[in-house]
């Protein structure tokens, strides 16, 4: 199981990006789909994570900004922020609970991270 992110670069403070997160491999079933940050300096937090059934977690300072969403048709997560601040720059790593065809447990996956920096 792989789990591909994009959708990073450089934004000015206010502005909008929209991360993608794809997962592809032998997967059965996909349970949470989730975002994470790391800053410069800083132990890695979560942002955002929706569950299988549609519950919705967002970290305090992240709440009205941005909005986590799936497809479950395209095994894919979406991180849609705006209002984007400096404090928001960190590299964001996708994560997904995903069992398989070879074994139904589910395991944690991590994506490779994508950049985000909110400058002027």
């Amino acid at each position: 199981v792989q789990l591909q992110a994009c959708g990073g670069g450089l934004v000015q403070p206010g502005g909008s990006l929209r991360l993608s997160c794809a997962a592809s491999g032998s997967i059965f079933s996909i349970g949470h789909m989730g975002w994470y940050r790391q800053a410069p300096g800083k132990q890695r937090e979560l942002v955002a994570i929706i569950h299988s059934g549609g519950r919705i977690n967002y970290a305090d300072s992240v709440k009205g900004r941005f909005t986590i969403s799936r497809d479950n048709a395209k095994n894919t997560v979406y991180l849609q922020m705006h209002s984007l601040k400096p404090e928001d720059t960190a590299v964001y790593y996708c994560n997904a609970g995903v069992s398989t065809y070879v074994s139904t447990a589910f395991y944690i996956y991590w994506g490779q991270g994508t950049e985000v920096t909110v400058s002027s």
